[in-house]
């Protein structure tokens, strides 16, 4: 066994510090970006299809009517696309930028409907909350290197693509707030 620390092997930035291997960094990001995703993707599959228990379309729509957004069908339609596709974006690392801001602004939403309930689970926000962050953490970082962006014609992921993506989803979070009673 040697006695020198493990970060002793990793590659230093220009101040010293120690920093993850590219393997490191994408391999988190994977498995951040599966867990997520296909969480967020089945949450969508519930209110599209009524898979894993959830209402479909109709009960879903019921559920959105009560909690004051019109045409409640409408919305459960938008919120099930944003989650099934935002979510199967982030597994797959397809547009990450786009598929967080798309989670991000289902998850604000779905805070703001639950604010009510504190913080803790089931009642309250801490779910969606470290889906959100999650998503916007995501929208940040861009997918990392195990990823399908990386296989499309699409510019690099530049921190400023995140930071647009974040804007435009607690944006849009924001209108269809507006619009609920």
């Amino acid at each position: 066994m040697s006695a020198v620390p493990r970060t002793a092997s990793l590659p230093a930035d220009t101040s010293g510090a120690a920093v993850p291997s590219s393997r490191a960094h994408d391999g988190g990001l994977l498995l951040l970006r599966l867990a997520l995703g296909l969480a967020v993707a089945a949450h969508g599959a519930q209110k599209l299809f009524g898979w894993f228990g959830g209402g479909g379309i109709e009960g879903t729509g019921q559920f959105f009517a009560m909690s004051g957004y019109p045409s409640g069908e409408t919305m459960a339609v938008i919120a099930g696309l944003s989650e099934v596709l935002g979510g199967l974006g982030l597994a797959f690392g397809v547009l990450t930028p786009l598929a967080g801001a798309a989670v991000l602004g289902t998850m604000i939403n779905a805070m703001a409907v639950k604010w009510g309930g504190g913080f803790f689970a089931p009642e309250g926000v801490e779910y969606e909350l470290v889906l959100a962050a999650g998503a916007g953490g995501l929208a940040l970082t861009g997918p990392g290197r195990i990823a399908v962006d990386r296989f499309l014609p699409l510019p690099a992921h530049r921190f400023g693509h995140g930071v647009a993506a974040v804007a435009l989803g607690a944006v849009l979070a924001g209108l269809v707030l507006l619009i609920r009673n």
